[in-house]
C-alpha cells in the first residue's frame, strides 16, 4: 500500500507517526508533504517516510491520499490535487464541514472519496475516527483506509449525515474531558495533593472508567451504581453533580459543537 499525506500538522503528523509505527516491517510506503518542509522532515527522521517536494508528487505516488489541511485551504489545494488525481486512487478528507459532494465537485463524480473525523488522541494511539464513503469506494478500498485509522486507535463507519454528531461526541470531546480531569485535579490540590500526582490520579481514573465502558457487559448506569455504596462517598459526589446540572451541561456543550458543525457544513 502506498499512502500519501498532505499536511503534517498536529493531526496529520499524529496520524502519520501512528501509522508508520504500527506498520513497520510491512510492505507499505508512506509519502508526505508540508508547505513547511521542516515539519515533514522531522517525521522522516523518526520513521521510514518519504518527503515529497510538492503535493502533486504525493498524489502521483500514493494509492490513498489523505488531506490534512485547514478547511479554508481546500479551495486552493483541491484544484492542484485534481490536476494529477486519477480515479483508481482513494481520496481521504479530514476537514470539518467539507461534505463529500464538495470534494466531488473538484475531483469528479467518479472519484473515490472517504470523509473522516479523527481526534487528537491519535497522538498516543488512542484516536476515535469516524469514516464515511461515497458509492465509488468498494469494500476492498475502504478496508485499506480503515487499516490506517485502526492503526492509531479505533475506526468506525458511519453515514455522512452523522458526521456533525461525531464532531460533538468524539471530535471535540477530548477538550471537555481535559476540563473534567483538570477539575478533579484541582479538587485534589485543594485537599493537599501535589499538582503532578493529582493529574495522574485523575487521568488514570478517567482512562480506566472509559476502558470499563468499552469492555464490560454492564451499561453505564449499572457501572455507576456499582461504585456507589449507600451512604458512601461516591453517592454523595454523584448526587451533588446531579444537583448542579453536570449531565445537562455536558449535553448542552456537545450540542453546541454539533450545531456549529452543521453551520460550517452549509
Amino acid at each position: 500500500m502506498r499512502t500519501g499525506f498532505i499536511g503534517t500538522g498536529n493531526m496529520g503528523g499524529a496520524i502519520i507517526r501512528g501509522y508508520a509505527k504500527n506498520t513497520e516491517g510491512k510492505n507499505n510506503e508512506i509519502f508526505c508533504f508540508n508547505r513547511s518542509p521542516e515539519k515533514a522532515e522531522a517525521i522522516a527522521k523518526e520513521y521510514d517516510v518519504k518527503v515529497c517536494r510538492s503535493l502533486e508528487e504525493v498524489v502521483e505516488n500514493g494509492d490513498i491520499i489523505v488531506l490534512g489541511v485547514k478547511p479554508n485551504m481546500y479551495g486552493k489545494v483541491l484544484p492542484k490535487i485534481a490536476s494529477v488525481f486519477t480515479k483508481d486512487k482513494v481520496f481521504v478528507s479530514m476537514a470539518a464541514g467539507k461534505k463529500i459532494k464538495i470534494i466531488e465537485d473538484y475531483l469528479g463524480s467518479d472519484a473515490k472519496i472517504v470523509r473522516i473525523m479523527p481526534n487528537t488522541p491519535a497522538q498516543v494511539g488512542c484516536a476515535m475516527t469516524a469514516l464515511c464513503r461515497n458509492t465509488n469506494v468498494d469494500d476492498e478500498d475502504f478496508e485499506g483506509v480503515m487499516d490506517i485509522f485502526n492503526s492509531i486507535g479505533r475506526g468506525e463507519e458511519v453515514t455522512e449525515d452523522l458526521m456533525d454528531c461525531v464532531t460533538g461526541v468524539s471530535g471535540s470531546s477530548p477538550a471537555y474531558t481535559y476540563m473534567y480531569i483538570d477539575a478533579l485535579a484541582k479538587a485534589a490540590e485543594k485537599n493537599g495533593m501535589g499538582r503532578e500526582k493529582a493529574i495522574v490520579f485523575a487521568a488514570q481514573s478517567v482512562m480506566g472508567a472509559a476502558k470499563m465502558v468499552l469492555e464490560s457487559d454492564k451499561n453505564r448506569e449499572q457501572l455507576r451504581i456499582d461504585v456507589c455504596s449507600p451512604g458512601g462517598t461516591t453517592i454523595e459526589a454523584v448526587n451533588t453533580l446531579f444537583d448542579n446540572g453536570f449531565e445537562d451541561a455536558v449535553i448542552e456543550g456537545t450540542q453546541a459543537a454539533i450545531d456549529k458543525s452543521k453551520l460550517m457544513s452549509k
